[in-house]
């Protein structure tokens, strides 16, 4: 019956061809038009997940509560501690007045407040050998502190000299400071930026993060673009490039809103280029697989006027696309094509035969209109296999796909064929079959079981593999490692006490967080938990005591009263000549790194000194304004009172006790980040002790297994539909058994050939499972039914040349994917052209075999 309603269709469509293709058009436009003026693209990633399963209500709530939603996060480095601090605090005061771009912006890294108390957050032995070194060195302190100039600074050197002749220092414990000072000089004589730290050279050993400055902004968001951020991210380019230059420092930004640009930016990076390649190569298949202009014009009109009418349908189905179900397009064009070249290739079979162009279209329409019918059908049914699932992006897709496939299958039946009449493409001298497989066609068949047997013994061989096959559950690995916002978090990762891969938790109190964390420390997967207590120092009173008395020694450092003029021209050369002079005496004949120091310094000094004035200028800025700035920090630190939690900064309190009173703890894991199982061991033991807990790998872990739990429900949907459709429709199991079961071998073959090579499954990639389905089934069903209408020789037929030209089309239409920059976009194209390889080889060479020899027609 179904078939009888498609040949009287096709037999309309032929009879009143013009006003079905101007039907046709005018719907095409009409589409388009509606399709363009309802468009909207929701790019928010989070908007691809659920919002009211358990895990997501815990993250959205807590991202609500700490504000880590839409934030950019921008991160500044400098050569040194000063030009960072420097850099941090001139960009968040930029920031914060461009109120069109810019929300909020706000030093993440409380410079100030660390800085401030920078003494108190130092263990009490160390703190003790500081103020030690302070007060032994309060001589030298006082020469610069006083004269701020190169003069001083050489005044300073005299004096540290001093100590070489009593025999208390050695010069080889001055080669550090000495080459440092060089290649500050060094830099300057080669016109390069010089820069000088005097925090980094009272350290032994300069923390990394010293570099980092954090500048968290809250930026103006445009959802309706594909980047939504990207203006927010201009202007912060802006804004940052004469900071930067100031300071000789790298903005880079990073967080939430940077990478979901850079994905976007990604995808769309060269689309131009790719889509025109993919086109020509498309045109080019259908060319060898029709061989005619005007089919192709006929084909091509059709398929653009299916894709119109599934857009129009996807803006009525979802209120904004997203960035899976954007894809529709490529799977209209990959699949939706398949159903418009068999029509086509088998209408070509039937003019060579019957040399009559009505009579033709409606004979191919009488041949196809069963195996088309069924195909659309199951291959929207493994589509709409995606809805009951929770992953919501996955979920659209299918349902705008699964529509677009029962538009592909009626276009394909009514305005292909009128096309086709008013083209009136020319007959077919030939036959289209391929008599050259004829030798291949009979080896095939002559070995049947031998090959079925080693086919499946093969597969069962290549089983274990399956046991390797991974998931890639980090979202990081979806993303081009060199992008600016991907390879800035790759840096920050590697420092650990950046904390950027830390899971978070909420205690109903911060006592409690404490005891939560005390917990949670034990653990041997957590390298480390923070509260709000943790930037309450310990042993305060002594670390006080100890500040005081040294404030009390260092007074007169710090007196305005004890600031001298400045020096002159003149007065700085002259103490240049005089210092160069000292280091060569204190060297004299010694040996050793301290002695190699001492000279190198005096015939850097020498030439500044002959140098002129301007280079002297620069080196004045070099050494002096990093030296303000640590003098300022360390009078700052002197003053350092005690810290309590009511003492606290405000913003540093509010990013960790909610306006509730609930207490964030947050949860360093002690696993390399890259460890994607470790990682997930870090979670699982992080949510024993805390099954509330969030973010981070918690959020990895569980949005991967909703993910890989989502795929598993469709394709046993999908599977479940398409098995009902096809015992529906062939009334026979076993049918419905040598339809299914090449699909699963497909399926199989795919997976063990992932593993073999090392492919892991990922969050973008995995969309090809439940596909292979809706492809692979397609090419079953018209093997089955030929077979069952008791054709014979399949690989010789018009339906191989059909088979393998749209599997060419569908493969050059997802292969452009392959080519995308974006990581995710391209391992999906990836497996997808791998998977479609799979299911052709099923098809064509596996599924004859396995029929056999064809039985009787079946009655109709």
């Amino acid at each position: 019956m179904l078939a009888r309603i498609v040949v009287s269709i096709i037999r309309f469509c032929v009879a009143h061809a013009r006003l079905v293709v101007a039907l046709g058009v005018v719907l095409g436009v009409v589409c388009s038009l509606f399709a363009a003026s309802r468009f909207r693209l929701n790019s928010d990633i989070d908007a691809l997940l659920p919002s009211n399963v358990a895990w997501r209500v815990r993250q959205l709530a807590f991202e609500k509560t700490f504000s880590n939603m839409d934030l950019l996060d921008v991160v500044v480095k400098a050569p040194t501690p000063e030009l960072t601090a420097g850099a941090t605090r001139e960009l968040t005061e930029a920031l914060e007045s461009d109120e069109a771009r810019i929300q909020s912006a706000v030093d993440a890294g409380q410079t100030e407040f660390f800085t401030r108390n920078a003494l108190l957050f130092m263990p009490i032995d160390a703190l003790k050998r500081a103020t030690d070194g302070l007060e032994q060195g309060e001589p030298l302190l006082q020469d610069i502190a006083s004269d701020r100039s190169l003069r001083g600074l050489i005044a300073g050197l005299e004096d540290a000299l001093l100590g070489l002749q009593t025999r208390q220092l050695k010069l080889d414990q001055f080669a550090r400071p000495l080459n440092a000072a060089s290649d500050a000089l060094d830099q300057l004589f080669r016109d390069k930026p010089a820069f000088f730290s005097w925090r980094a050279l009272m350290e032994d050993k300069p923390s990394p993060n010293e570099l980092f400055g954090f500048v968290q902004a809250r930026p103006v968001l445009d959802f309706q673009a594909l980047q939504p951020g990207l203006k927010a991210e201009d202007a912060v380019r802006r804004i940052a490039a004469p900071i930067a230059a100031k300071y000789d420092a790298t903005v880079r930004m990073t967080g939430p809103v940077a990478i979901n640009d850079e994905q976007f930016g990604t995808i769309k990076e060269n689309a131009i280029r790719n889509t025109v390649a993919t086109v020509a190569i498309v045109l080019l298949i259908l060319w060898l697989a029709l061989r005619s202009f005007r089919l192709i014009a006929a084909l091509v009109v059709n398929l653009l006027i299916g894709l119109a009418a599934t857009a129009a349908a996807g803006t009525l189905l979802a209120p904004a696309f997203n960035i899976i179900s954007i894809y529709f397009a490529v799977l209209f064009v990959g699949i939706g094509v398949d159903f418009a070249i068999q029509y086509s290739v088998r209408y070509r079979d039937e003019r060579h035969r019957l040399c009559d162009l009505v009579r033709s279209l409606q004979s191919a329409g009488n041949r196809v209109a069963l195996p088309l019918a069924l195909a659309s059908l199951a291959t929207a049914a493994g589509f709409f296999s995606f809805l009951p699932t929770n992953y919501r992006g996955l979920s659209e897709l299918g349902m705008i796909a699964g529509v677009g496939m029962l538009i592909a299958f009626a276009t394909s039946v009514t305005l292909l064929p009128a096309l086709i009449v008013l083209l009136n493409p020319p007959g077919e001298p030939e036959p289209l079959g391929y008599r050259s497989l004829a030798p291949l066609d009979e080896c095939l068949a002559r070995r049947r079981r031998p090959i079925i047997l080693a086919t499946a013994l093969a597969v069962a061989c290549a089983s274990p593999a399956l046991l390797f096959l991974k998931f890639d559950s980090n979202p990081i690995h979806l993303q081009s490692p060199n992008s600016e916002a991907i390879s800035t978090y790759l840096e920050l990762q590697r420092q650990p006490l950046m904390g950027v891969d830390a899971a978070q938790a909420l205690a109903p109190s911060l006592a409690q967080a404490d005891a939560m964390a005390a917990r949670l420390m034990k653990l041997p997967e957590v390298a480390g938990a923070i509260t709000l207590s943790s930037f309450i120092p310990a042993d305060q009173p002594q670390k006080i005591a100890l500040i005081r008395a040294t404030d009390a020694k260092l007074a007169e450092v710090f007196d305005p009263k004890s600031r001298v003029a400045p020096p002159t021209d003149a007065e700085n050369v002259e103490a240049l000549k005089e210092g160069a002079q000292r280091l060569l005496d204190a060297a004299d004949d010694q040996t050793g790194p301290g002695a190699e120091a001492a000279k190198r310094l005096s015939a850097q000094l020498t030439k500044l000194a002959d140098a002129p004035p301007e280079v002297r200028a620069k080196a004045t800025h070099a050494f002096i304004w990093p030296l303000d700035a640590d003098l300022a920090a360390l009078q700052a630190s002197l003053r350092a009172e005690p810290i309590t939690l009511e003492t606290l900064p405000r913003q540093l309190a509010g990013e960790w006790i909610a306006p509730s009173g609930e207490a964030r703890i947050s949860i360093a894991p002690n696993a390399d980040p890259e460890d994607t199982p470790a990682m997930r061991r870090f979670a699982r033991a992080v949510l024993a002790v805390d099954p509330n807990a969030t973010e981070g790998p918690i959020v990895m872990l569980k949005a991967g297994d909703m993910i890989f739990d989502a795929f598993i429900e469709a394709g046993g949907w999908a599977l479940l539909s398409i098995a009902a459709i096809l015992l529906i429709a062939l009334r026979r199991v076993g049918d419905v058994a040598l339809t299914l079961i090449p699909l699963a071998l497909a399926g199989v073959v795919t997976m063990e050939i992932m593993a073999i090579v090392g492919m892991p499954f990922n969050f973008a990639n995995i969309i090809a499972l439940p596909l292979l389905l809706g492809v692979g089934v397609a090419f079953k069903i018209y093997y089955i039914m030929a077979w069952r209408e008791g054709t014979t020789h399949l690989l010789q037929t018009p339906l191989t040349r059909a088979v393998i030209f749209s599997a060419l089309t569908t493969a050059t239409a997802f292969g452009s994917l392959w080519l995308s920059s974006n990581p995710g976009a391209a391992s999906m194209g990836e497996l997808l052209a791998l998977s479609l390889v799979c299911t052709l080889a099923a098809a064509v060479l596996f599924q004859p075999i396995l029929m056999g020899k064809p039985r009787s027609p079946s009655p109709p």
